[in-house]
């Protein structure tokens, strides 16, 4: 895996896109100093994932987007691409499979920064996921800076050993143990919470349990009140269904009745009936009489109205013959004048024809002359048109030197106005202040400086609150740590005294001594301290006599002895006050004085002198051993009676061998009191300890809230300061561009005032030609107009000399064409008067005969025998008279009799009113009846009841509908007097039993998981101990294989400053030759960078990394360091490739390509390229 080119945009100097190309092995970047170089370096860490501005050289991540310069503009974005070849496939992670892997940051002025490998945006830890165990990272041993040697060996122990896992390859092994450490917090976090979930489900289940019983007492009443409104339901349906029987007999009963009375009147209709059908041939009756009339009267009138039709047509008749004799009259008169006025009319027209062929002769002589006037007037008509069109031609260039003359001096009138709008502006544009301009800046570089400090002061404020955050954390965690272990101290203590008060308390021996009042007593074993370890002896040694209590006389418990009052299990009385009577005992008790072990009293402290008396004399002859051979080894000194006791509680006498073992409730009753009273003195060091961590954390959090606060209030500073300056440079760039605006208006009004003065001349220049050539155009004008007055003139007489003509020939056509016409309508009229003969004839004839059918008509209309007819006619319209009057007064009886019929009828109608209400009420207590029935119905079949057994248990029961309404509203009181009741609490409770299994399964999957977490880092711890310690080993033999060939000799080493490697310092010590053994920070500056150097290469030659950026770490060496230094980069080149910045010509001849950094333009760097072979090569040929 090497690095093929980087690319950058934007980037700090790099203002324009820059490919650095890395071909070979070993690539020197040179420059002098300040054009860039480091900017390099500086874009391959920040690519690699560096967040934190300082190490960028900046102050922010703002500072690496290019800033401008005065002649460009600041870049809106910074991006840098770092191409790899992944051939050997060495990346990590999904991205172990391309050939060539591109990664690249971009950053906006906005602050969004992205990272992308292969143009696929990802984050910042997939990044540096590829480069895990490379040696590669933002900080890693691979990118050497400048000064970055130094600090290097002088870093704390703890900070080198991070490049030794980073060699190592460890890197992952700590991801992994970190990721696992989370889940195990994770995972006990989640295990407290699920055993708070238990504890609360616990307390829940007691309410539960307790609103269960509510809801089944509540249940049980429900069922019975259902049980009761069901048999409410079924003997209300029941009594519904008596009432709906008896309703339907009364109701038969009643439309029995209706029957009865409807037949009734059903004979009084078809007695009305046949009343009106009477009625009905009645007035048949008169209707056919009247009819009779009415055709009687209508013959009457038809014989009156032919008559007078009769007499009427005569009178037409002689008026239309009278008329047609005066018409034929007037046709013949007619006839005889239009014979006398076409003789007349045969004369006139032989007159008209001789007139009509002189004129004619007139008009041809006439229209020969006309084409010769016509031509003249032509001729003279186009010379008066030349003549125009030359004057109109004159007067138009007058009239465009007219508006020409108009229009220079209205641009006259312009210029002369912009020229006195010029003058005002240049007299209001306002003076160029610039005093106030300079002074402006002076305080914006007044401003600026402050910013820069308030940044600062918070930058340096910022650096330092991770460390007092950290602070804080270690403090905190070594309070939680604190804590917990006094928890767990506390914990241990509440149990073991749970046990000693539950041994005391359980058995047959409490309920006897309480029964006695002698529980108050505090047993023997409260009151000795036995030595560590000897618990069991003194145990074994005394027994029962552990539990004794002490009684003020002894004589008062004589009566434990009798059957019915003694102890149920073995009890120990001991004598608490003085007691003379053994005194002989105990001289007569000496000790053995053959008996080198020391006895078992020995062990055993207390502060009563008459316990210890007791206890003397329950121990005497017990020695107590450390070892089973020193014990059988003493047994042959032994006495009868005595004994040697291990610590085990084993005995062993003058015969035998005892093992002890725990046989009683009271077994291990001392070990626990020294236990308790161990954990009592260790819980209140322990409780001292919490406490101290609890100030010391209290001062940490404090110092940090107050960092953070002294932060904000800096960062509000630096941002106010910031917003001043740029505010003031915001106000000098508004009034340079005022003062740059004024100027150019100046010098602009300036130029437009002498372009219009120019003008100004040329325009008057101009008008003076103009009127010179008005006045030669009006004299040419005056003679065009002279002789188109002379040409008109003559084509007004041409004109009237041919309108003479023209007129002369159309009077002769107009007399041509009268005469021409007078003759038409002579023939027209003689063809009329021909029509107006024949027309006449013919009306003649038609009148005749007209005036023959009237004669004939006339003759018809004489008098006939219809006078007789009437007479008969009037005497049968007589005899119909008479008899309509008979039929209407029979139908006047019909109708009286009708009448009475059918009041009749509706007598008998009304009487059925009353028994049809009666109908109608049983009608509705039956529906009554009926929805009754079918709502207690749908409320059975609703509540799904067996209507047979709700039958039967009211049978059993005896159930009457009186009182089993008030037993369901006391049943339904005590519902209520029991309050609010959770009906879903068997449900829950069931719920809860299951969540609590279901969480016990859990917090045992939990413990299992956490013990599996546990185990893998302790598997990781393995395995990184395991391969760190081989690094170290294998870094140390090249670092002291290194260090004498840069150095020509000496030695150098790496050592631990712990035991534990995992958290271990590492320390280097060095030896230059000549010089005796000593700490690095006695080196002078060069033998630091040699060191550094050969830590450097020893740990690549464990792990090289893809390439190693080395920025002026050859500056402190001289030339022979440099000639070592140089010989062992470009060994190493083999392996590793390298760029390095160097300023020393020996570094630069190693190279296999240069690049050149430049800064022609100021602020802007630019690369040059050399290609070292080539160059020899070119240099040799």
């Amino acid at each position: 895996m090497r690095l093929n080119s980087i690319k950058l945009a934007g980037f700090k100097s790099f203002a324009e896109p820059t490919n650095f190309l890395l071909p070979g092995q070993m690539v020197g970047v040179v420059g002098p100093n300040g054009c860039g170089k480091s900017n390099i370096m500086d874009a391959v860490r920040w690519v690699l994932g560096e967040s934190k501005a300082s190490e960028l050289r900046g102050e922010s991540m703002q500072d690496v987007i290019f800033s401008g310069t005065h002649t460009r503009k600041p870049a809106s974005r910074s991006s840098v691409e770092l191409v790899f070849d992944n051939a050997d496939h060495r990346a990590g992670g999904q991205w172990n499979q391309f050939g060539e892997i591109a990664v690249k940051r971009v950053l906006t002025r906005e602050g969004a920064s992205s990272y992308y490998i292969n143009n696929q945006q990802v984050r910042r830890k997939d990044v540096q996921d590829v480069f895990l165990g490379t040696g590669l990272g933002p900080r890693a041993y691979a990118i050497i800076g400048q000064g970055t040697i130094s600090r290097i060996i002088e870093s704390k122990p703890e900070e080198l050993r991070l490049f030794l896992e980073e060699a190592a390859g460890v890197s992952k092994y700590k991801e992994r143990r970190k990721e696992t450490e989370a889940r195990l917090k994770d995972t006990r976090e989640n295990l407290t919470r699920i055993e708070d979930i238990l504890r609360e489900l616990g307390s829940q289940l007691g309410k539960l349990q307790a609103q269960a019983e509510v809801a089944a007492q509540y249940t049980q009443l429900q069922e019975r009140v259902t049980q009761a409104q069901q048999q409410l339901w079924l003997l209300r349906q029941q009594k519904a269904e008596q009432e709906l029987a008896q309703a339907q007999a009364a109701g038969q009963q009643a439309m029995d009745e209706l029957q009865q009375h409807t037949g009734e009147i059903e004979i009084a209709a078809a007695q009305l009936e046949q009343a009106r059908e009477q009625h009905y041939a009645a007035g048949e009756q008169v209707n056919s009489a009247q009819g009779a009339l009415y055709e009687a009267s209508a013959e009457v009138g038809k014989l009156e109205a032919e008559i007078r039709f009769v007499l009427e047509g005569k009178e037409r008749a002689e008026q239309r013959i009278g008329t047609l004799q005066q018409q034929m009259a007037q046709w013949q008169h007619s006839s005889n004048q239009s014979s006398e006025h076409l003789s007349a009319l045969e004369g006139d027209d032989a007159s008209a024809l001789e007139r009509s062929e002189i004129l004619a002769a007139q008009l041809d002589e006439h229209s020969a002359q006309l084409p010769e006037l016509e031509q003249a007037w032509r001729q003279a008509r186009e010379q008066a048109e030349q003549a125009r069109q030359q004057a109109q031609h004159v007067q138009q260039q007058l009239q465009v030197l007219a508006a020409e003359q108009r229009g220079l001096a209205e641009r006259q009138q312009q210029q002369q106005a912009r020229m006195e709008r010029i003058e005002q502006e240049r007299r209001g544009l306002q003076p160029i202040d610039e005093q106030q301009l300079a002074e402006q800046q002076q305080t914006l570089e007044l401003a600026r400086e402050e910013a820069e400090l308030a940044q600062a002061a918070w930058a340096e404020l910022e650096a330092s609150l991770p460390e007092l955050d950290n602070q804080r954390r270690q403090a905190q965690n070594a309070l939680q740590a604190s804590a917990g272990k006094l928890a767990s101290l506390e914990a241990r203590l509440q149990a073991l005294r749970a046990l000693q008060d539950k041994v005391q308390a359980e058995g047959k021996l409490a309920p006897w001594l309480a029964e006695h009042g002698l529980d108050q007593f505090e047993p023997l074993w409260r009151q000795l301290h036995v030595d560590s370890g000897w618990e069991q002896a003194v145990e074994a040694a005394l027994r029962e006599r552990m539990a004794a209590l002490p009684v003020s006389d002894l004589e008062r418990i004589r009566g434990f002895a009798s059957a019915e009052r003694r102890p149920p299990v073995k009890l120990v009385f001991y004598a608490s006050s003085p007691d003379p009577a053994p005194a002989s005992a105990a001289s007569a008790a000496a000790p053995n004085p053959a008996m080198t072990l020391p006895p078992l009293s020995e062990k055993i402290r207390c502060d009563n002198p008459q316990l210890q008396a007791v206890l003397a004399d329950w121990l005497q002859g017990c020695y107590s051993a450390a070892h089973l051979d020193d014990a059988l080894a003493a047994r042959s000194l032994l006495r009868p009676g005595e004994q040697i006791l291990l610590a085990q509680g084993h005995s062993v006498t003058g015969h035998s061998l005892g093992f002890y073992a725990e046989d009683s409730e009271q077994a291990g009753l001392l070990a626990r009191a020294q236990e308790i009273e161990a954990l009592q003195a260790d819980c209140q060091a322990q409780e001292t300890t919490v406490q101290a961590q609890r100030s010391a954390q209290a001062q940490a959090e404090s110092a940090y809230q107050q960092a953070a606060a002294t932060l904000q209030q800096r960062r509000s500073a630096a941002d106010q300061a910031q917003k001043q300056a740029h505010q003031l440079q915001v106000e000098v760039m508004r009034l340079s561009q005022q003062a740059e605006q004024l100027r150019a208006a100046h010098a602009r009004l300036e130029d437009d005032w002498q372009e219009l003065q120019q003008g100004q001349e040329e325009l008057q220049a101009r008008s003076i030609e103009t009127e010179a050539r008005f006045e030669e155009l009006d004299a040419q004008l005056a003679e065009a107009q002279a002789l188109q007055f002379t040409q008109d003139e003559a084509v007004d007489a041409a004109e009237r000399q041919l309108g003479q003509a023209r007129e002369q020939l159309r009077q002769l056509e107009r007399q041509l064409q009268e005469s021409q016409f007078g003759q038409q309508s002579i023939q027209h009229r003689r063809q009329e008067l021909q029509r107006s003969l024949a027309t006449a004839d013919q009306q003649l004839q038609a009148l005749q005969q007209e005036l023959e059918q009237a004669q004939i008509e006339q003759a018809r209309f004489a008098e006939t025998g219809a006078l007789d007819g009437l007479e008969q006619a009037q005497a049968v319209k007589l005899n119909c008279e008479q008899r309509l009057q008979q039929a209407r007064q029979h139908y006047d009886e019909m109708g009286r009799q009708l009448r009475a019929a059918d009041e009749a009828r509706m007598h008998k109608e009304r009487a059925l009113e009353p028994l049809r209400q009666r109908i109608t009420e049983l009608r509705l207590k039956e529906q009554a009846a009926q929805l009754a029935w079918q709502q207690f119905e749908e409320l059975l079949t609703e509540a799904e009841s067996d209507k047979q057994a709700v039958a039967h248990s009211i049978a059993q029961g005896k159930v009457r509908l009186e009182g089993l309404q008030g037993e369901i509203e006391r049943m339904q009181r005590q519902m209520e007097a029991l309050g609010p009741v959770n009906l879903a609490a068997l449900q829950e409770l069931g719920q809860a039993n299951e969540r609590k299994t279901y969480l016990d399964a859990q917090a045992s999957d939990l413990q299992e998981a956490m013990a599996t977490l546990e185990e893998a880092i302790r598997t990781i711890d393995a395995e990184t101990r395991e391969l760190l310690q081989s690094t170290f080993d294998t870094v140390n033999q090249h670092f002291g294989a290194m260090f004498p060939e840069l150095f020509g000799g000496g030695q150098a080493k790496l050592i631990m400053t712990g035991e534990e490697i995992l958290d271990s310092g590492v320390q280097v010590m060095a030896q230059p030759p000549g010089k005796r053994n000593q700490t690095i920070h006695l080196l002078s500056g060069g033998e630091k960078a040699l060191t550094a150097i050969a830590l450097v290469f020893a740990i690549f030659q464990l792990n090289p990394a893809p390439f190693c950026l080395l920025d002026e770490v050859d500056a402190p060496l001289d030339d022979a360091n440099t000639e070592r230094y140089a010989r062992l980069v470009k060994r190493m080149s083999a392996h590793t490739q390298f760029l390095y910045i160097s300023h020393n010509k020996i570094a630069m001849e190693m190279a296999e390509q240069l690049i050149g950094v430049t800064m022609q333009e100021r602020g802007v760097s630019r690369i040059v390229a050399v290609d070292m072979q080539e160059a020899l090569s070119m240099a040799d040929a």
